[in-house]
């Protein structure tokens, strides 16, 4: 599963999920791509299952990029503890998702499977997703 290999401090605030995504809203290196539409905090298991689901549709035809990192750290304290006594020890890890954001592309496999493999692994996620098409280069220029 993801998870950063060092991080400067254990533990971290909630913070929010207001806004829109302003980095990593748009198809950078994929034809077609996974946009969340919501916010959610995406866990890395959430991710590694759709990353599987995907890949096993497409027959590891294709290039798959994953563009988000989960690098927040959750805190859960024991079952049947009494309050106090400090916050609870680091349990998983997740991607903060902002509506508009990027989760996945593909390149190189035809759209209809694309679109059949993107279904499959937005199934496994927390948030609600789209299905993004580049635009024609001449648009983009």
């Amino acid at each position: 599963m993801l998870m950063p290999k060092r991080t400067k401090f254990r533990k971290m605030q909630k913070g929010n999920r207001k806004g829109q995504a302003t980095r990593g809203s748009s198809l950078a290196f994929g034809e077609i791509g996974l946009k969340a539409i919501e916010p959610a905090w995406v866990e890395s298991r959430q991710i590694e299952a759709a990353r599987v689901a995907i890949n096993r549709k497409v027959k590891r035809g294709g290039k798959m990029w994953i563009r988000i990192f989960p690098d927040k750290p959750i805190t859960k304290k024991p079952a049947e503890t009494r309050m106090g006594k400090g916050k609870g020890a680091p349990e998983s890890w997740v991607a903060v998702v902002k509506p508009g954001r990027i989760i996945f592309e593909l390149e190189g496999i035809s759209e209809e499977l694309a679109r059949e493999a993107l279904t499959l692994g937005a199934s496994k996620l927390a948030c609600r997703t789209r299905i993004v098409k580049r635009e024609a280069f001449a648009s983009r220029l």
